[in-house]
């Protein structure tokens, strides 16, 4: 039985986050990474995308000289729009609250990568895009640089697998918790219930 909630713990880990964070970081192919943010300053940069690029997924990554960014999820971070022929196509705010295991650039650098999804474009007309990345109200967070990251053809993550997800989670681990508890290494045995000795002779034990 915790053999069975065991693979239900893990499948939901797998349905509820694995599947979710690789189809954001994996899916398609890479169109290219531009810089947006160095040295203090942020730059607008202009791609341009083809029909055939759609679905593009829009990732930004900050690196930063933190364990952590620390913001509540009611602080933003980044800001960031995308606009083609004069018509704004993507608007999202930024606040890598949810990026627990950041990558570092190299093994002797103290910086850390932080990434956060903008959102997808579904419809691509074909011409230059241009990206426009700026500060939010977070103002404590001690940015390096920043990354604009575009994938092409990048699939699309079922709304449903992280409920589902997190549902089979719950399952498991309660079940877990539960058959730990309760299932341990059963009742001690009443010390009453065994039977008496073998008696020797007409009255009783021997000595």
């Amino acid at each position: 039985m915790r053999f069975l909630l065991l693979l239900i713990l893990l499948a939901g880990i797998g349905i509820g986050i694995a599947y979710p964070w690789a189809m954001s970081n994996f899916s398609g192919r890479e169109i290219g990474a531009w810089r947006v943010y160095d040295q203090g300053r942020f730059k607008p940069v202009t791609v341009p995308l083809a029909e055939s690029d759609a679905p593009v997924r829009v990732l930004v990554d900050l690196t930063a000289r933190a364990e952590r960014i620390v913001a509540s999820q009611q602080r933003t971070v980044l800001t960031l729009t995308a606009a083609t022929g004069g018509r704004t196509v993507l608007a999202s705010t930024l606040a890598f609250n949810h990026s627990e295991n950041p990558r570092q650039p190299s093994p002797q650098s103290a910086d850390k990568i932080f990434r956060d999804e903008a959102g997808v474009i579904q419809t691509v007309s074909p011409g230059p895009y241009t990206f426009t990345v700026g500060p939010g109200d977070a103002e404590d967070i001690p940015m390096r640089v920043v990354d604009l990251v575009l994938r092409a053809g990048a699939g699309e993550v079922d709304r449903r697998a992280q409920p589902v997800g997190f549902s089979l989670m719950a399952v498991g681990l309660i079940g877990l918790v539960l058959a730990f508890r309760f299932g341990g290494g059963g009742r001690p045995q009443n010390p009453n219930s065994r039977p008496p000795p073998p008696r020797w002779g007409r009255n009783g034990s021997s000595s």
